[in-house]
């Protein structure tokens, strides 16, 4: 037996990476029936004559990030743009949401093209560097910030996550010129990013790993509970427990500590709108099932 890695599944293949190289496995019959096998998890696979493999046992996993599906992450950096196209704060939110709601230790915004801002870029997303999540300004086509960014991924397996056009693939590209990843451009007529990559693998860097994942701008929070989401939203912590009504969905109720508090404006209303739309999507989808 051997242990390794799955750093790319791909047409019913896995490529697990091992002290004797990567090698191409299929999965034995039985993980077909009970879990899904993903990149980034550890597995146990058995040697074949022809060199390939076959995936017997997965290994206890730390963490795996709902969307895309990426297991055992360290941590995860949200790329988006600055312009072109326009970051939306919503959108913003859903994927903070989504990374909380994963476990993953380390959450990390990212703001790409900021070039394309003045002045305003200096304070752009000040609002969540106070909340605790930290925030990287840079521009992959001027060249400016990237030392920071590397900074933070030795030794640590990182997925990159974020809507398609806003230049994940080119900031991977000047961290590393060996990569060669596609890059696109955003469309002119529906002013969205073009997908350039399809799949998502763990691609080796400074000890750790690397992981670029196709764009996307919709995702969905099937199996989230009501109830959990006001713990996806950190700053909301110091005033949950205190509300009149336990529990509370800090949205209709009176005497609302969460509600108080963006009364008062130590708990900001962009992100308690996010809460709230977010809190309407997940009801409405158990009404329908």
């Amino acid at each position: 037996m051997l242990t390794g890695r799955v750093i790319r599944t791909q047409n019913s293949f896995f490529y697990v990476q091992t002290e004797q190289g990567i090698v191409s496995c299929r999965l034995r019959g039985k993980f077909k029936q009970r879990q899904p096998v993903y990149p980034g998890d550890q597995v146990e696979i058995q040697p074949l004559e022809d060199g390939s493999g076959v995936v017997e046992r997965l290994l206890e996993r730390r963490n795996l990030l709902k969307h895309p599906a990426v297991a055992n992450i360290d941590q995860v950096v949200l790329v988006f743009a600055f312009d072109q196209p326009r970051l939306h704060p919503l959108l913003l939110n859903r994927f903070l949401v989504l990374a909380e709601w994963s476990r993953i230790p380390g959450i990390v915004i990212c703001v790409n093209k900021m070039d394309l801002c003045g002045a305003e870029g200096r304070d752009f997303l000040a609002l969540y560097e106070e909340i605790g999540y930290p925030v990287l300004r840079l521009s992959a086509r001027e060249n400016t910030g990237m030392g920071e960014l590397r900074q933070i991924l030795a030794n640590r397996t990182t997925v990159f996550a974020g809507p398609s056009g806003v230049g994940k693939s080119s900031l991977l590209n000047r961290m590393d010129g060996t990569l060669h990843l596609a890059m696109g451009g955003v469309s002119e007529k529906i002013k969205r990013g073009r997908h350039t990559t399809r799949i998502a693998q763990l691609l080796p860097y400074e000890g750790g790993y690397i992981v670029d994942t196709p764009g996307f701008s919709a995702m969905e929070f099937a199996g989230m509970e009501a109830a959990g989401l006001a713990e996806c939203f950190i700053e909301f912590a110091p005033y949950v427990g205190n509300c009149r009504f336990q529990p509370c969905t800090h949205s209709h109720e009176p005497q609302c500590a969460v509600k108080e508090a963006v009364g008062s404006g130590t708990v900001s209303q962009e992100r308690y709108d996010a809460y709230l739309n977010i809190l309407g999507e997940i009801v409405q989808r158990k009404k329908e099932f």
